[in-house]
């Protein structure tokens, strides 16, 4: 059955996690894990400050950073995106900065 669930255990900063996924895309997801993974040990090298939430939400923000500086490679195509949607792109890598001082700023005042 196409729409059958089946699980994938992966594993993130050393926690295991069960998540559904359908068994055409497991090496797409140990990919996608495996970078995800890589992102999150890089920023908890470099941080003082490891906590497991902190570190996962800076590895979504600079992910998401850079999958938002790859649209720039083709600024036609996604300009017709964003206006068919009506996202504003600047607004939201505005918003992504703002986001991760305030994170910052959050933690180091704890």
């Amino acid at each position: 059955m196409p729409n059958e669930a089946h699980y994938l255990d992966i594993v993130l900063l050393g926690k295991e996690y069960r998540v559904a996924c359908p068994s055409d895309q497991h090496s797409a997801l140990l990919n996608a894990a495996a970078y995800v993974d890589g992102k999150m040990r890089d920023i908890a090298g470099k941080s003082r400050n490891n906590l497991p939430e902190r570190i996962a939400v800076m590895a979504a923000l600079n992910i998401a950073h850079e999958h938002l500086g790859l649209n720039q490679e083709m600024p036609e195509q996604h300009q017709k995106i964003e206006s068919e949607i009506g996202l504003d792109m600047d607004a939201l890598r505005g918003r992504i900065f703002s986001m991760e001082a305030e994170l910052d700023q959050v933690l180091k005042s704890q």
